[in-house]
Parts: C-alpha cells; structure tokens; sequence
C-alpha cells in the first residue's frame, strides 16, 4: 500500500487520506499553523489530521456563538465532522414502542375529544332521561333529580381527566423533541452553509492568486520581449 509523509506530523499514512495544505480553508489552516509554525501551504496532512482541526475550527466558533456545548450541538459536530447526515440519528430516536397504557390514553384523548363522543353521550343522557321520567313514571332506579347519573359523570371525569392529561404531556414531549430536531437541523444548515461560504471566498481567493501570478509571468515576457525588440531594432523590423 502506497504512503506519505505527512508534513504537519511526520508520520506515514495511506495515500488515499493525502490532502494538500492549498485546498485547507485559510481558518483552519491558521489553526494548524499554530500548533506548527513551520506547515506551509505546499504541505500535506492526512484526512484524519484535517478533520480533528475542522472540528476545532466548528467548536470554536459555535463556543464562541452560543456557550458551552451541551449534548444536542456536540451531536451537531460530530455529524459535521464526519461529514453525516443528522436525520438518520433523529429518525432512530423516533422509532421508540408505545406502552399498553399509553396507547390507551391516546384512544381516550382522541375519543374523548370528538363529536362522535359528545353526540354519543348526549343521546345516552336523553335516553337515561327519557327512561325514568317517562317510562318508568319517575319510579325507576334513578328517579328525578338523578343522582346516579351525577355519579356517573363525575367518575367519568374524574377518570377521563387525568387520562387526557396523560396523553397531553406526551404530546408535549413530542413537541418538545420536534423543537429539538428543528434545532438541530437548523443548526446544522447554518454551520453547512457558514462553511460553504468559507470555501467558496477560500476558492476566488486562490483563483485570485493564481489569476495575479499568470498576469505577473506575461508582464515579463512582454517587457522581455519589449526589451529585445528594442535591443534588435532591424531584427524586429
């Protein structure tokens, strides 16, 4: 297997993981720099090497911007750094099971929250009315002012309440991790495009440079050829 001598290191690594300094962003390479004064833009690094500075690089600048980094931009980093996609990573935190309880106070929420629900328990409250009033002469096992009834619906409130409630707080969390996801996406866009920016003025800057250097080569053939051709004026002519 073919290897280099990486300049920043001097230690060999595979051919494939070779990088040359000129394609660094100028904000990393001063990081490197700094640690080796003597890296120079025609050296080279392994891709391992590179990517330990741009996740310094990151680090620093999202301290800088937010603080310190809690576990939600730590996972942010690393996706950065190694160059993966974060919703793979969201998508298994979602994949979670639903208890027997939970699934049945989501049932009741959305059961309890429906016309279908309210139409029903109105037509069974008219039906217990009509049935003791009138059918049974007010004489019946629940006679005017319905007391049973009242139970009945004060057990089920008190029991439907508390399973409502159940099902909201863990439609709270799920809004919660949805915030958190947003966030994370979010964040991520805007390191992704801070980063492109990085590279697209690194890109003009060294088509600059090299746009500079090709017009300085042709300012001297012409004045070279200025000079002869005023050297040699029957020559020229």
């Amino acid at each position: 297997m073919k290897t280099f001598l990486s300049d920043f290191s001097k230690k060999e690594y595979p051919i494939s993981e070779k990088v040359s300094a000129n394609t660094i962003r100028h904000s990393i390479l001063n990081l490197i720099q700094e640690d080796n004064p003597q890296f120079t833009h025609d050296g080279n690094l392994s891709l391992s090497e590179l990517k330990y500075y741009r996740r310094k690089a990151i680090s620093d600048y999202m301290t800088n911007e937010i603080g310190e980094l809690s576990e939600t931009e730590q996972a942010v980093l690393t996706s950065l750094t190694d160059n993966k996609t974060i919703t793979d990573k969201l998508e298994g935190e979602e994949r979670q099971i639903l208890t027997f309880g939970q699934r049945i106070a989501d049932k009741v929420a959305s059961f309890g929250g429906s016309w279908t629900f309210i139409i029903s328990f109105g037509v069974f409250i008219f039906i217990w009315i009509c049935a003791n009033i009138y059918w049974l002469a007010n004489k019946g096992f629940d006679p005017y002012p319905f007391i049973l009834l009242n139970l009945i619906l004060s057990c089920l409130a008190a029991l439907q309440a508390p399973v409502i409630m159940m099902s909201q707080n863990r439609q709270e969390e799920k809004d919660r991790d949805r915030s958190k996801k947003d966030y994370l996406i979010n964040l991520k866009s805007e390191l992704e495009i801070r980063t492109l920016h990085e590279k697209v003025d690194h890109f003009i800057m060294d088509q600059y440079d090299e746009l500079t250097e090709i017009q300085r080569e042709q300012m001297e053939k012409l004045n070279f050829l200025i000079r002869l051709a005023e050297a040699n004026p029957k020559q020229g002519r």
